[in-house]
């Protein structure tokens, strides 16, 4: 299957309805999300990558268009107008790893109407799932107070590719490291990672398999010690590691339980037999919520261990979707909006910019307008004429970025149990003229919806 047709089919309708009425004039469409989750202070711009590169190579062959006669069952001739179709447009947008809040653009696309159409759902898709599960691990984060963190979540995610992504945005909010081989080749992430529950259960003991498992890797080793009785295994652990004179860099890890008691039972016993430097780990479906909670309580824990990052952030977490909508705003020179019987899905008109003042104190106002005193533009020119305007972004610059940010980040909107987020104002010049553009469709439109 080619990307491009991984797309709802009302992208394609209107699409081809477009190319035959001959509206090509560009059209700039706006990606943000209307309200933020419940228990989220912020969100964190991601996706914008993957989404460059799918616009890069955004082209409807033959194929693809076949396809879409298929889905349609009409004949493969009567969608002819889309074959050979590109995008050539242009795409401002947020960098990744900065901080948004509601209402604010993180993409806007000026194109053809036809091209910026058709990319709709891909858009939609790779920026929304990204920016929750970049928003989830940021929390994690922050929850952590600067002990390290892992991304161990691939076999709990929702797939090979969305694991991928995890493993990237985590680094970008400053995990250490990643269980996931392809991410830590790929991107330059610390590979991290023990041994599971079957190694040990394959040899007559504990003791037999954290004997054989440190003669396989003479490095630091890291013992699970909750597969048969934590305590036991803690101290057999201890044992190991003391016969062999390891210690620096080595673990044991918790994974389940009252985490804070195993915890400091554990310490105990590991300081007893002179291991203060052997770390302890603590994993088991862990969120932002639960490492608060320990390091609240003062749980002698080093390290957390995320085995369910993905599923948390963009599955069955607490925020499992993103109210994001990608609303067209001007069409030939025409600012447009939507309309709407309540003020839930009215849009405001116009391509836009952010001007991010110092605490997050941030102005929506129009792309064209001058940057209010003190404030500095979001949104840059990621793309012109189809093709990138600058090099692929890094993790370290990402990671910079999101570092900034939370900086400035106000201690309402940081907190892990309800928060709150900054709202930001609109300018007066977009006021202005989302009051015309309201007027102008309520005249012709009298009901207003």
């Amino acid at each position: 299957m080619s990307q491009v047709t991984a797309t709802d089919l009302r992208e394609v309708t209107m699409a081809l309805s477009y190319l035959r009425e001959d509206m090509r004039a560009p059209a700039t469409f706006s990606l943000f999300v209307r309200d933020l989750p419940p228990g989220r202070g912020f969100l964190v711009a991601a996706g914008l990558e993957p989404a460059l590169d799918h616009l890069s190579r955004f082209r409807l062959g033959r194929s693809d268009v076949q396809e879409f006669a298929q889905a349609l069952r009409r004949p493969a001739e009567e969608l002819e107008p889309l074959h050979g179709l590109s995008f050539d447009g242009q795409v401002r947008a947020v960098p990744e790893g900065r901080l948004v809040l509601a209402g604010e653009p993180l993409l806007e696309v000026t194109a053809p109407l036809p091209q910026a159409q058709l990319v709709a759902t891909s858009l939609l898709s790779l920026l929304c799932h990204q920016t929750a599960v970049a928003t989830k691990a940021a929390r994690c984060v922050l929850a952590a107070r600067g002990r390290p963190l892992l991304d161990l979540s691939l076999r709990r995610s929702q797939g090979p590719a969305a694991a991928l992504h995890a493993a990237r945005l985590c680094a970008v909010v400053g995990f250490a490291g990643t269980g996931d081989i392809a991410a830590a080749n790929r991107y330059g992430i610390p590979a991290s990672g023990g041994m599971a529950h079957a190694y040990v259960q394959s040899f007559p003991s504990e003791e037999d398999a954290f004997r054989a498992y440190a003669r396989a890797h003479p490095g630091p080793v890291t013992f699970p010690v909750d597969t048969y009785d934590t305590d036991r295994g803690v101290a057999t652990a201890a044992r190991v590691l003391g016969d062999l004179g390891r210690g620096p860099g080595c673990a044991i890890r918790l994974g389940g339980g009252d985490l804070d008691a195993l915890a400091h039972r554990a310490r105990a016993t590991l300081d007893a037999a002179g291991l203060r430097d052997v770390r302890i780990v603590a994993g088991g479906g862990l969120d932002e919520y639960a490492v608060a909670a320990l390091v609240r309580d003062g749980a002698p824990i080093d390290v957390f261990a995320m085995d369910a990052m993905d599923a948390n952030a963009g599955g069955a977490g607490d925020a499992p979707y993103l109210d994001a909508t990608y609303e067209l705003v001007e069409y030939d020179g025409r600012p447009v909006m939507r309309l709407s019987s309540t003020t839930v899905k009215a849009t405001a008109p116009a391509p836009k910019q952010i001007f991010r003042g110092p605490d997050l104190r941030d102005v929506i106002g129009l792309a064209n307008e001058e940057p209010p005193e003190g404030t500095e533009p979001l949104l840059r020119t990621m793309m012109r004429g189809g093709l990138r305007t600058e090099p692929p972004d890094t993790l370290d610059a990402a990671r910079a970025r999101f570092e900034a940010d939370v900086a400035e980040l106000p201690q309402s909107a940081r907190r892990v149990e309800d928060p709150v987020a900054p709202v930001p104002v609109v300018s007066t010049r977009l006021a202005a003229l989302t009051t015309i553009v309201r007027h102008r469709l309520q005249a012709r439109t009298p009901s207003g919806t």
